[in-house]
């Protein structure tokens, strides 16, 4: 270390401090006071860490149950509903809170998630007054437990695929709920194997032997605790984590429910039987429906960037007290976060978790605009829909990348259950699937770049898509992106002209926008082109779109990581001078060029990076650990896991 010191000394470089609650400050945000509420709950109910490996799998999911409850009592799980049924009618409040609650047990996290944003949300978002006033003010309190069936053995992320059927009956002004074989059952669904009795289901709507698409109905499936007639329940068992969760199976034989449980909002059934809906496209009808459900990407999004904090806060800490070989004969074992390798292990990991951090407070704040009535563009929505799900996709798989990473940065230590990871990996691990597959939502995050988030956005399956793109002329879609506007734009904003990307400063956040911009934007453009090659010689669209699947998902992958450096270094450029925006600067810096490393091959390929160039931010990554490393457990402690939650007296002391 003296060698680093004496070279940063030289290069004029000066270790900036940290001043760590104005920066937990800045990371909490506007809604400080919520999350502080939420990490009192988490301390008082810590106990249940270690209730989750000493319980039985009965005892746990009624201890998880209880836990919610408790803190529903508190207010924190109701911020996102309206005031006038006991909530907190604040959106982004309820995103902030779930996000915290991923500080603490993940099975706790997710029976909230069930209860209160996929139950919950579903009867806000999808019924009507006569819903609310029925179910709101029951389920804010956890009073009323309910479950979000809509998952199927056989359709997972293909909702429209649905085999469930709910047909109406004019005659008794009843829907009759069916699930035609074991493929159509529900399965996976939280709170149905013990404790939910409602659930909201969605199945294919049919009204006098016409089928209107996928729809959603409230249904009793408990009378007095058991099961109400016809509906046959089943026990998921134990799963890989989450298992406080009671996830299970759901079949329905002929199970009559009145017309008006029928979530109505956008489409309803007369006593007659005339259906009836304001939105006349059923493809859009069906994509409008999903979309107000959007909340739920979100917070697993966000949760999963907090679930990555408390790995790394224990990996942080531990790098920083334990000791492993000595320097020189004679000397004191070094510090493992003093060799350059375990810097490399970690540190790009924190700097990545800062910028999803900052990245998901954009996508948290759209959400709250858009679902508050502020932000009322169509345009504005779709957009939404496709970030929040790039995020989520993001998110959780640098939550498994970063969870692996810190338990094996934690050697033989770090595999005890007694500590957090072992929980840590298990329950989170299905944050990839639940919510959307990563890989489809990448896909819905391609649709919308090449469709330019068009009205026809809703309408538009993969082989819409792919017509739709072979529709229009491939320079109308560069027009709108036009890699070559962008160069022409850093020529003017980068030293070098044309030679940008060999002479521009690394550390210029300029040059950093622009590889990502153009790594976009040359994706895009080679996307469109490939599509529409495809179609021009008549080959199958579903053909075409199978063939290029890789590019569309590396494509969105690019955009996303796009959206986040851009939302990093404008949270950057807004604070005021001191030691907490060098330290931000320092932490974008690492994320952006760490980004540009990973992907060098890409970048070299297609001619913006020579050899030279990309041996030098190697150089220059490795400086940035370097200059980042005395700032580490400063940075972890920032974001607030409180202590009593790492649960790993042999890692952190």
């Amino acid at each position: 270390m003296v060698t680093d010191e004496a070279s940063t000394e030289a290069s004029g470089y000066t270790q900036p401090e940290i001043d760590v609650p104005a920066l937990a400050a800045l990371l909490d945000g506007e809604y400080a006071e919520i999350r502080e509420l939420v990490r009192g709950n988490l301390k008082t109910y810590a106990s249940i860490l270690d209730e989750a490996d000493e319980l039985s799998l009965d005892a746990y999911r009624e201890r998880v149950r209880e836990l919610v409850v408790e803190m529903a009592a508190t207010g924190q799980t109701g911020m996102g509903f309206p005031r006038e049924y006991g909530g907190g009618g604040d959106v982004g409040a309820s995103i902030a809170a779930f996000e915290t609650l991923a500080f603490g047990d993940l099975s706790v996290l997710v029976k909230v998630g069930v209860q209160f944003g996929l139950f919950g949300g579903a009867i806000l978002q999808l019924g009507t007054e006569r819903h609310h006033d029925a179910y709101l003010p029951d389920l804010i309190t956890g009073k009323l437990m309910g479950c979000f069936a809509m998952t199927e053995t056989g359709h997972g992320s293909n909702v429209q695929a649905l085999g469930t059927v709910a047909r109406y009956d004019a005659r008794s002004q009843e829907f009759v709920l069916t699930t035609p074989g074991e493929q159509a059952r529900k399965d996976y669904i939280g709170n149905a194997a013990r404790h939910g009795e409602v659930a909201v289901v969605f199945a294919q709507l049919e009204v006098d032997g016409t089928s209107e698409g996928v729809h959603a109905f409230v249904v009793p499936i408990r009378a007095g605790g058991e099961p109400a007639p016809g509906v046959r329940i089943e026990d998921d068992g134990r799963k890989m984590g989450l298992n406080g969760v009671d996830n299970g199976r759901l079949h329905f034989d002929g199970v009559r429910v009145p017309r008006e449980a029928l979530l109505n909002r956008f489409a309803d059934v007369t006593p007659e039987g005339v259906y009836e809906s304001p939105i006349d496209n059923p493809n859009r009808r069906f994509f409008t429906m999903l979309g107000t459900l959007v909340q739920g990407r979100v917070s697993v999004g966000g949760a999963a960037v907090n679930a990555a904090k408390v790995a790394l806060t224990i990996a942080t800490r531990y790098a920083t007290r334990r000791r492993q070989f000595e320097p020189a004969p004679g000397e004191q074992e070094q510090l493992l976060l003093d060799y350059g390798l375990h810097q490399r292990r970690l540190l790009p990991l924190i700097a990545r978790t800062y910028a999803l951090h900052f990245a998901q407070d954009v996508v948290r704040t759209r959400l709250h605009e858009v679902f508050s009535g502020i932000e009322t563009d169509d345009q504005a929505r779709r957009e939404l829909e496709a970030r929040a799900a790039g995020t989520k996709a993001l998110t959780t798989w640098h939550a498994t990348r970063t969870i692996q990473e810190c338990r094996e940065a934690c050697g033989g230590a770090g595999y005890l259950s007694l500590n957090r990871f072992a929980a840590l990996k298990s329950d989170s691990d299905i944050f990839t699937t639940f919510e959307g597959d990563n890989h489809v939502l990448l896909q819905l995050v391609a649709k919308g770049l090449l469709t330019d988030y068009a009205s026809e956005f809703e309408d538009l399956d993969q082989l819409g898509t792919v017509r739709h793109v072979a529709g229009l002329a491939v320079e109308t879609l560069l027009e709108k992106t036009s890699a070559h506007k962008l160069l022409e734009r850093v020529r003017d904003l980068l030293p070098g002209g044309d030679e940008w990307d060999q002479e521009a400063g690394l550390l210029d956040s300029e040059y950093q926008l622009a590889m990502v911009r153009y790594r976009e934007e040359h994706m895009l453009a080679g996307v469109a082109r490939r599509l529409k090659r495809g179609v021009d010689q008549k080959r199958d669209p579903g053909a075409v779109f199978s063939q290029v699947q890789d590019h569309v998902i590396a494509l969105a992958h690019a955009h996303v990581e796009r959206l986040v450096l851009e939302a990093f270094v404008a949270k950057v450029r807004e604070l005021p001078e001191g030691g907490e925006k060098v330290a931000l600067g320092l932490l974008c810096d690492l994320f952006a060029l760490s980004t540009i490393e990973a992907d060098r091959a890409w970048f070299m390929e297609h001619g913006r990076l020579t050899v030279q160039r990309s041996k030098a931010i190697t150089r220059e990554v490795n400086d940035l650990c370097r200059k980042i490393r005395p700032l580490a457990l400063d940075l972890a402690d920032a974001w607030g896991v409180p202590p009593e939650l790492l649960r790993a007296p042999e890692l952190v002391g």
